[in-house]
């Protein structure tokens, strides 16, 4: 198998833990990420979370208010320069977090670092999502 295809398949087991994340279970993320205390993720809700425990606790606060979640990746692009790739693309779906659904269209680019023969996530980053910021404003508000 080619490096671009280990890595297409290293995406999709990304999408498909994140797809188990969307619907309330984000405990398959830790077998695609790497849990260097250097990984970073910008998510679609921002902020920026640097190493794996961050990331791992900000994708469980959302499992825990996630549900009927679907996100795919269109137009994907990958780009592999020896034990580093990355992919871009646009993820598209839906979300329900809280009770209020919510669109998912935002550009994506991950990056993908080979260890022991696995190419492991080290980096995702999304553009901000106003309609899942709106979503989180309402649930805040909620609460109060």
């Amino acid at each position: 198998m080619s490096a671009q295809d280990e890595v297409r398949k290293a995406s999709k087991d990304f999408y498909a833990a994140l797809n188990r994340m969307a619907n309330g279970d984000a405990s398959s993320l830790s077998d695609i990420w790497s849990h260097g205390a250097e990984v970073t993720a910008l998510h679609p809700i921002g902020g920026r979370h640097v190493g794996w425990d961050a990331i791992r606790e900000s994708f469980e606060q959302v499992s825990q208010l996630a549900s009927g979640g679907n996100i795919e990746l269109h137009d994907q692009l990958i780009q592999v320069a020896g034990e580093v790739a990355y992919e871009v693309g646009v993820e598209r779906g839906e979300l329900t977090m809280g009770g209020h659904q919510t669109s998912i269209d935002h550009r994506v680019t991950n990056l993908y670092q080979r260890e022991a023969g696995t190419w492991k996530m080290i980096h995702h980053h999304t553009d901000t999502s106003p309609a899942m910021l709106e979503v989180l404003s309402r649930l805040q508000a909620e609460q109060s």
